[in-house]
């Protein structure tokens, strides 16, 4: 068994469309305030444009985990 984790943070452009970035693997000591001042950064300083829309407003932030269990198949 595999178990995945992310942090998935979600964005409005300017057109008001939600887009969304995630990183893999984020650290376990992460804190609301972290996430929050992070993306308050991304978006105060344009660090990213989506389809040339700039990020507008923070959304909400979430850390997403997979748990995966592989099946040995034996086809014939």
């Amino acid at each position: 068994m595999e178990i995945k984790k992310k942090l998935v943070m979600s964005f409005k452009n300017v057109k008001d469309k939600q887009v969304s970035f995630s990183i893999e693997n984020p650290k376990d000591d992460l804190t609301e305030e972290n996430i929050k001042s992070v993306m308050d950064l991304i978006v105060s300083k344009n660090i990213f444009s989506v389809g040339g829309f700039d990020l507008a407003s923070v959304v909400e932030a979430k850390v997403v985990e997979t748990n995966t269990t592989p099946y040995d198949l034996v086809i014939e």
